[in-house]
């Protein structure tokens, strides 16, 4: 069978985490060997990364020093995690990816375009989702079902604001590849919505 990639996008408390979990248990009942990862923070490098980014004592971190450190993440992430599920031919499940780093750094941080989106393909290798699941849920709503926020999280509210509208936008541009689904919706209405679009990774080879 052939490799499948999916990766899961959304502002704060979408739910990703719960939804990627439970894609991960879908795909399995099928006889899929699945890797559920995540960015930042999906191998021994990025646990380090991550760390650093979203603590609250790195509030003062340069905004290219950010931008930098996410790309290192993405460039080991894909050089020790996804390339080898993929060249397996395992599904591929990741809590984050190149989206994220676009709405956050080109919508929240409003960097330039110019050089967030090189970097971003280098670190890649240009490598696109099979799918790009948009879990879209309004900043107030999804940070009101966080605890303690983290450095990220504690952005102003016009911050999460413009990364919403970021990652819309990129939705809209390639709506063959996206699945946008109500965040604000119960998890198993989700669940079923995402389930019936991956439907059609059964049987890829």
């Amino acid at each position: 069978m052939g490799g499948v990639f999916i990766a899961f996008e959304g502002g704060e408390g979408s739910g990703k985490s719960t939804q990627t979990r439970a894609l991960k248990s879908w795909f399995e009942e099928q006889g899929r060997t699945v890797v559920l990862t995540r960015e930042p923070g999906g191998t021994e490098l990025g646990r380090q990364l991550r760390h650093i980014l979203l603590d609250l004592e790195s509030a003062d971190i340069a905004l290219k020093t950010e931008a930098l450190l996410f790309a290192a993440d993405r460039a080991e992430h894909m050089a020790t995690v996804i390339h080898p599920a993929l060249s397996r031919g395992e599904v591929v499940i990741s809590d984050r990816y190149v989206d994220s780093f676009l709405a956050y750094e080109l919508g929240g941080r409003e960097l330039s375009g110019e050089n967030i989106l090189p970097i971003s393909r280098w670190a890649t290798d240009s490598l696109t989702p099979d799918l790009t699941i948009l879990l879209d849920i309004s900043p107030q709503v999804g940070l009101s079902r966080r605890g303690a926020l983290d450095r990220m999280e504690s952005q102003a509210i016009d911050f999460h604001e413009r990364v919403r509208v970021t990652f819309l936008d990129l939705a809209s541009q390639a709506p063959e590849r996206y699945l946008v689904a109500d965040a604000e919706q119960t998890s198993e209405a989700i669940s079923t919505i995402i389930k019936t679009r991956c439907a059609v990774f059964h049987d890829r080879g």
